[in-house]
């Protein structure tokens, strides 16, 4: 497993660099069109005994060109890199995205990013990506590149979940819109697993254990999820076996007008000091809307009540 944010210890295609089976793009969240995408380039790198790559983005291109309009990540960086490589990538790219990385035209990415820095051996991207400045570049575009310079250009066309009138399209908006409605079973079903955020257990003000139900406060890399309210949730990352607990994700507007989005959860028959460690929270079930206590006892029955619900859920499962 390999991530790169240079190419400075790439040698060029012209000086005998290794060849690789490349894709390009976001692969927010990594759905199952994107599976579809990796599973591609696995075979193709298998078949001609070359690294897989996927070339990436950082940050998304709408945060640098319009942040305020910026659709809310489904996966850090760290997070889309651990899914990646759980579907068998060699290699992650990681281009940083700025003024002058967008000003680049197509065929300088071309050369830059495909030819110099990895020099492609197959190349496959999704019938409606474009790249280099006012993508400017398309399926058609890459294909004559690649006719000229020497690698294979290969297109994946749209995937659907489910059947007849009801299938959808997969992306990373269709799960976004349907996380935000917090139907997070719906939005497994495109995801190909339970939606899920990973990060440090960190300190926080403690206030869950002054109340009778000790946190794990886990650090977000982006302070705008897709989805906010009380969940049914499973936790791994403490042991051989994902732990079942309830979680709180959003701005606590009891016990603070901060704003500031938090990720608490509550492990079941769990008591063991965790500051440090870096946990996955599967998201499961929607227990409820956040929503605003008239005091700190009322929140105290309520969190009991969300973990008899989300317990109850989770019974189910076992």
């Amino acid at each position: 497993m390999l991530v790169r944010r240079d190419f400075s210890r790439q040698p060029a295609a012209s000086v005998g660099g290794t060849t690789h089976a490349v894709t390009i793009g976001n692969f927010d969240g990594v759905h199952l069109g994107h599976q579809a995408i990796l599973a591609e380039v696995k075979a193709a790198a298998a078949r001609l005994g070359i690294p897989s790559c996927v070339v990436t983005f950082e940050p998304h291109p709408r945060e640098l060109f319009s942040p305020l309009s910026a659709p809310t990540r489904l996966s850090s960086l760290r997070e889309k890199c651990e899914l990646l490589f759980e579907h068998g990538i060699d290699r992650v790219q990681v281009l940083r995205f700025n003024r002058a990385f967008a000003n680049l035209s197509a065929d300088e990415f071309i050369d830059r990013v495909l030819v110099k820095g990895l020099n492609a051996k197959w190349v496959m991207i999704g019938d409606d990506f474009c790249f280099g400045a006012k993508r400017s570049g398309d399926l058609a575009h890459l294909k004559r590149a690649g006719d000229a310079l020497g690698f294979e250009v290969h297109a994946m066309h749209t995937v659907k979940a489910g059947e007849g009138e009801n299938a959808m399209r997969v992306s990373s908006s269709a799960v976004r819109e349907i996380l935000s409605g917090g139907d997070v079973g719906r939005a497994a079903k495109l995801l190909g697993r339970p939606y899920s955020i990973s990060g440090r257990v960190v300190h926080g003000d403690k206030l869950g254990r002054q109340l009778g139900w000790p946190t794990a406060n886990v650090e977000l890399r982006h302070n705008r999820p897709p989805l906010t309210g009380i969940y049914a949730v499973r936790v791994g990352g403490l042991g051989p076996k994902a732990l079942d607990g309830v979680a709180s994700l959003g701005i606590r507007p009891t016990v603070t007008n901060s704003g500031l989005v938090k990720l608490e959860v509550y492990i079941f028959d769990f008591d063991q000091d965790i500051y440090g460690k870096h946990i996955r929270v599967d998201f499961l079930k929607k227990i409820r809307d956040e929503e605003k206590f008239p005091d700190l006892d009322s929140l105290k029955k309520q969190i009991a009540q969300d973990a008899d619900d989300a317990r109850r859920f989770l019974e189910t499962l076992n």
